[in-house]
């Protein structure tokens, strides 16, 4: 059975960067029901006892037509939800540190570049959609988008996500209206760097 993330902050501790009734909302209600669903769909797939990162990475296995698409949209939400809600912290470390800075360095510059790219796929997202930072097991990074509930696993080119900016507009339209480039500004003061950082050294 697929569950959700826990939490190690509360609803109200991301403030004023990620306000509380969007917290409620975003997680106790889009992120509740696409496990829901997942859990639904990957059960009657007979597909339910796969880790959710296998699973993504070979939809294909999934013969149904109706069912595919329904674990492949629920299972993307599933994920990148719970790498979304995972990364963040009210007490956050704005920089990367160690490896992964060392790499950042060697492919984007500086960090400060980093951000800007990133920053920039995101509020580029036409629509609906997700923009990521991840890494092979080499080691090198990439930053890119995805429609929908789409993430690197589905496109099978050896990417794990290593952060997810969440740009569908229920991730900030009550406190951010229209005003997406501002909700990216605040993700970053609450993105947790050091979580970032141990993802990246958990790939080998």
């Amino acid at each position: 059975m697929y569950e959700q993330v826990k939490l190690d902050y509360g609803f109200a501790d991301l403030e004023p960067y990620i306000d509380t009734l969007t917290m409620e909302t975003h997680y106790g209600k889009h992120h509740a029901a696409y496990t829901a669903n997942l859990n639904a769909a990957a059960e009657k797939a007979g597909v339910a006892d796969k880790p959710i990162e296998e699973l993504l990475s070979s939809l294909v296995i999934i013969e149904d037509p109706a069912l595919r698409t329904a674990v492949r949209n629920n299972g993307g939400g599933f994920y990148n939800h719970n790498l979304y809600f995972a990364n963040f912290s009210p007490n956050a470390q704005h920089a990367p540190s160690g490896k992964l800075a060392e790499q950042i360095d060697k492919q984007f510059g500086s960090f400060e570049a980093l951000k800007e790219e990133l920053s920039k796929k995101a509020a580029g997202q036409f629509g609906s959609g997700w923009a990521w930072l991840s890494a092979n097991t080499k080691g090198e990074l990439i930053v890119d988008t995805s429609p929908n509930q789409d993430n690197p696993f589905m496109a099978g080119e050896g990417y794990t996500p290593l952060l997810a900016l969440d740009v569908w507009e229920h991730a900030y339209y009550l406190k951010y209206k229209n005003l997406r480039a501002d909700y990216i500004k605040a993700y970053f003061e609450i993105l947790d760097w050091k979580k970032v950082g141990e993802r990246y050294e958990a790939l080998g």
